[in-house]
């Protein structure tokens, strides 16, 4: 019975599984360092960071990541405090899209979001160049921009990749 391991059938799993794992640990990680970051690293005192905390642990994140990620939110220790920052462009059909980030390295996170524009056939704006369109209030633009029918597609996609990047917190858009 050469080649049959359990090991074969576990990899198999561990192949499925892992992916959607790292997934959620990034994510997790991502929501404790924002709540640390927002209210203090104090769990006691900040109710954001401590249901983030247990979430994190009934996932069974690491106590070192969530200790790690406490840290870089709060901007403690040898972790780059987390950076918000705001980013603006247009996508397929013009439509304009205003996304909100909070980062470590703004250099890569620019250039990630950068591709993803430009993957889609739309560019990043300089600062201002879309926040018109939103006013005060990002959920609600100004104006709506329609959507050309083979555009739809692709800008669902680039929408996609921008709100399952690690670094994006939220992602608005005008397309009616």
């Amino acid at each position: 019975m050469s080649g049959h391991s359990k090991w074969h059938k576990v990899k198999n799993q561990k192949a499925a599984n892992d992916p959607k794992r790292s997934r959620l640990f990034t994510q997790l990680t991502k929501k404790i360092q924002i709540a640390s970051k927002e209210s203090g690293p104090d769990p006691d005192v900040n109710p954001s960071l401590r249901s983030a905390i247990e979430e994190a642990r009934a996932a069974n994140l690491p106590k070192d990541k969530i200790e790690r990620a406490i840290n870089k939110g709060a901007g403690i220790g040898d972790e780059g405090a987390l950076k918000d920052v705001q980013y603006e462009g247009y996508g397929p059909s013009g439509v304009a899209v205003l996304i909100q980030a909070s980062t470590d390295n703004i250099n890569r996170t620019v250039s990630e979001i950068r591709k993803i524009f430009k993957d889609a056939g739309g560019s990043l704006g300089e600062p201002g160049s879309a926040a018109f369109v939103f006013g005060d209030d990002p959920h609600n633009p100004t104006f709506t921009s329609p959507i050309r029918g083979a555009d739809t597609s692709v800008f669902e996609t680039m929408i996609d990749e921008l709100e399952s990047h690690d670094d994006v917190v939220r992602v608005f858009h005008n397309a009616g």
